[in-house]
């Protein structure tokens, strides 16, 4: 039964290949449409008008071999694209509008020149120089943007001009009534020590930690010490917008020069001392023109000190760089204190400034001083000075 099958099919296979190979041979192959090869170049009779030729004698330059550009013609000779516009104001600075719809430099489509040369009289001209006195402006303006920073440059809190104890570099020879002429001096700095804000020197935003520290000796017309008063302290401050703000402890001391000592033996030695908490809070009119009140309370006082102290002032001092020229100043200070039953003193300076770009101020003027004294070993004295100075401010 095996053997029969197997020739069953061997027959069957035998019988379709023999039909399949009688078939005809169009029903064997299928039609496959063709499609002509594309000349590899086109004679150049057969190049249509508005196409451009593609034989070697046409582009040399491209077939043979490369020849020098040509010269390109002086600037002033090249002409405009596009003429200007009429003088009926038809398309304003920027020329007329290519799509006739509103022209000027709001047009979306405004005509203007696609290239023009560095140091061209036409790029020089229309070159907007930077403005010197918008650094503040761009800062009050802008939205920059906060960071961590570690010694910073630049104070949020600016010293008061016209203070007498603020830490700075400064020196003013003044004539005192009944005392003859007089060098006081002031020897120290406040400088950043943290910020989180704006990375900017002259007028950043944000909190700021400080250090400062200062001497205040004062010499007398032989150059001996008469007084010498220390401060160092640590305020936190803070800048926002217009608004400044300052928040920190601060210790105050007085000495008395022992040459001082030797020439009046009759005079009693204090240990004034203050350690206080101070809060201060100024804003700015604009940035030229600052107003200012600051309260110090002290938790710890020896000497005859009181624990309350306040201060109060404005200035006008120009915030912008202000070059080599320089510019003035004018600024005025009141001091009031709890020791002398809230009594004090008032302090005019006027001159001139120069403000560099980090913020830094130097000052050289006059100044008037009427009141209790500042020297806190004669706090209880009643004083007043005529002079001139020089001051540094960080």
């Amino acid at each position: 039964m095996a053997a029969h099958r197997l020739w069953i099919n061997f027959a069957l296979t035998a019988w379709l290949c023999g039909a399949l190979g009688d078939a005809p041979a169009d029903a064997q192959t299928q039609s496959v449409p063709t499609v002509a090869a594309p000349p590899q170049q086109m004679t150049p009779s057969g190049v249509p008008a508005n196409y451009p030729a593609t034989d070697a004698a046409t582009y040399p330059s491209l077939m043979t071999g490369a020849s020098p550009a040509p010269a390109l013609p002086p600037y002033g000779s090249v002409p405009p694209a596009i003429a200007p516009s009429a003088a009926n104001g038809a398309g304003g600075v920027f020329g007329p509008s290519l799509t006739g719809g509103p022209a000027g430099p709001s047009a979306p489509n405004a005509a203007g020149p696609l290239y023009t040369p560095n140091l061209s009289p036409d790029a020089t001209a229309a070159s907007q120089p930077l403005d010197p006195n918008n650094f503040v402006e761009r800062t009050l303006n802008g939205d920059e943007p906060w960071s961590w920073q570690i010694l910073p440059t630049g104070l949020m809190y600016k010293t008061y001009l016209a203070g007498i104890r603020e830490s700075r570099l400064g020196s003013q020879l003044v004539y005192q009534r009944g005392q003859g002429a007089l060098l006081d001096s002031t020897i120290g700095g406040r400088v950043g020590l943290l910020r989180f804000g704006t990375d900017n020197d002259l007028w950043p935003q944000g909190w700021q930690l400080d250090v400062e520290a200062a001497a205040f000796p004062e010499l007398d017309a032989d150059r001996n010490l008469v007084e010498c008063d220390y401060q160092a302290g640590f305020p936190l401050t803070t800048r926002q917008g217009p608004w400044e703000m300052k928040f920190g402890y601060l210790h105050y001391c007085s000495h008395i020069g022992d040459l001082y000592l030797l020439a009046n033996p009759g005079f009693h030695r204090i240990n004034y001392v203050r350690d206080s908490i101070v809060w201060g809070l100024a804003v700015y009119l604009n940035p030229d023109f600052r107003l200012y009140s600051e309260a110090s309370w002290a938790f710890h006082v020896d000497g005859g000190a009181e624990p309350w102290e306040f201060k109060f002032g404005a200035e006008f001092s120009p915030a912008e760089p202000t070059g080599p020229a320089g510019a003035p100043f004018l600024a005025l200070h009141g001091h009031l204190r709890q020791v002398n039953d809230f009594g004090g003193n008032v302090t005019v300076q006027t001159g001139w400034q120069w403000r560099g770009r980090t913020g830094h101020l130097l000052r050289l003027g006059l100044q008037y001083f009427n009141g209790m004294s500042e020297q806190t070993q004669f706090y209880d004295r009643s004083e007043q000075q005529m002079g001139g100075g020089l001051w540094y401010d960080f």
